[in-house]
């Protein structure tokens, strides 16, 4: 009886982590999930809650069970930096932790220096920020450490502010740091902080975040730049293989069955090889075009958003342009998707779904937050967590 009643509490518990978004653009680092409980149809009832924020950010929240987590920074110059962990049912406060900047604050005035996105490894909560400082806490907001990682690295310099969004990968806590000067990108001990290795890097401005490649039963992490694209080993930081043909510094590649869609040239779809050689390229389309948001890959297409807020429809197969839809931006933040549906979130707090499989598109719901969005949405146990420049909603059925 008792090891069945464990089995139950055990399976219970990876129930509860199944709908975690712990990282950017959710679990598979593409901003797809399966959800069939988000909201479509919207009414202002689907707004569960909202709850100010101690300062400014773009940089998207996480969820980790039951905890929602993000990060702001505040203060004339932004050099006081703050993590926050809230409680998913009602918005109310878990816990609040702050600290000082060590590195360089300047920013673009639309930016902050709470860009990147935090991650979790399911134990605890890696937040970096645009100062290149890291920050790592239990998940009850105790600190097991803290880097200046310019202490170590001083001519890193930036002056539009940094964006990159760290991940977990076997083990291992990856950073892009990559700018003009003094360009790179660590792998970190997560227990201490330490380097486990450091990868010199182009040095150019750079705001796109690493994603998980696979092949051949083997996890790389793809390091996105002007350069091109380069797959590394997370456990030694060598590289594997590398696409040198140019990619955008803003919006990042995403993976969807074991095809690597880069924003290069419009999309250049990449497919790894299990030999560790250079991916092949199955195809190249320039009117996939886009601006800030990244590519996503529902079903048998793959999505764009340009400049002018256009939704651009492309077959994965080969890239074809299917259809367009406008919709009404601008936007800097990812869509995600679940099922047949894309969430969109305009700079001016417009909350838009999309129901992809109407033969052009089709605008399903509308909900007005009336407030400027500049990050990437999380999705988790049927609900959405966006947010603002002052805000953090939740949004649900």
């Amino acid at each position: 009886m008792k090891r069945i009643l464990l089995i139950s509490m055990m399976a219970a518990a990876l129930t509860a982590r199944a709908g975690d978004w712990r990282q950017f653009r959710g679990p598979s680092h593409n901003g797809v999930i399966d959800d069939p409980a988000l909201p479509v149809t919207l009414t202002p009832k689907n707004l569960k809650w909202s709850v100010p924020l101690p300062g400014r950010g773009l940089s998207g929240a996480i969820v980790v069970g039951d905890r929602v987590f993000v990060t702001c920074s505040s203060g004339p110059s932004q050099t006081r930096l703050h993590v926050v962990c809230l409680n998913a049912k009602d918005g109310s406060t878990r816990w609040h932790r702050q600290f000082w900047a060590t590195g360089r604050t300047m920013c673009h005035s639309k930016t902050s220096v709470a860009g990147p996105t935090p991650c979790s490894d399911g134990q605890a909560v890696y937040a970096i920020f645009s100062s290149n400082d890291v920050v790592c806490l239990d998940l009850d907001g105790n600190l097991r450490w803290l880097r200046g990682l310019t202490h170590d690295y001083r001519n890193v310099s930036n002056s539009l502010g940094m964006a990159s969004s760290p991940l977990v990968v076997n083990g291992v806590l990856v950073a892009q740091v990559e700018n003009d000067s003094e360009s790179y990108t660590v792998g970190l001990d997560p227990a201490t902080g330490r380097n486990r290795w450091r990868l010199d890097r182009p040095k150019a401005a750079n705001w796109t975040s690493p994603v998980v490649v696979r092949a051949g039963g083997r996890a790389l992490v793809a390091l996105q730049s002007s350069k091109g694209i380069t797959a590394i080993d997370p456990a030694k930081g060598e590289e594997v293989w590398a696409y040198s043909d140019g990619a955008s510094t803003i919006p990042s590649a995403c993976v969807s069955g074991g095809v690597l869609y880069l924003p290069s040239n419009g999309i250049t779809a990449l497919k790894p090889r299990a030999d560790g050689n250079t991916p092949d390229q199955l195809w190249n389309s320039g009117r996939l075009q886009l601006a800030t948001a990244s590519p996503i890959v529902v079903g048998p297409r793959v999505y764009t958003l340009n400049r002018a807020g256009v939704l651009t429809a492309g077959a994965v197969k080969d890239g074809e342009r299917l259809w367009q839809l406008r919709l009404k931006g601008p936007f800097s933040a990812t869509p995600v998707a679940a099922g047949k549906h894309l969430f969109f979130f305009s700079e001016t707090g417009l909350m838009q779904v999309v129901d992809t499989t109407a033969p052009e598109g089709e605008v399903v719901g509308k909900l007005n937050l009336d407030d400027q969005i500049l990050g990437t949405p999380a999705a988790a146990n049927g609900a959405l967590y966006v947010r603002s420049n002052s805000k953090l909603y939740k949004v649900a059925k």
